[in-house]
């Protein structure tokens, strides 16, 4: 099985959160680096549903109100 990254990636709002340092990049290889990992992703989850979900909603469901 080829180990592939999250198809949303490069557009995740995580992203520019852990570019600034908000996050840290654990995030990241823990849920966005392999299909192992990202179908566990609740964001993941919520986009292939169609469900809303705030940018600052991290991968295990849980909200940062930190995150702005």
């Amino acid at each position: 099985m080829i180990k592939m990254a999250c198809k949303w990636l490069d557009i995740c709002p995580l992203r520019k959160f852990e570019e600034q340092g908000k996050i840290s990049e654990e995030w990241k290889k823990n849920y966005c680096s392999t299909n192992e990992n990202w179908n566990n992703c609740k964001r993941y989850q919520f986009e292939a549903e169609g469900k809303y979900h705030p940018d600052n909603m991290l991968p295990n469901g849980e909200i940062d109100e930190k995150l702005r």
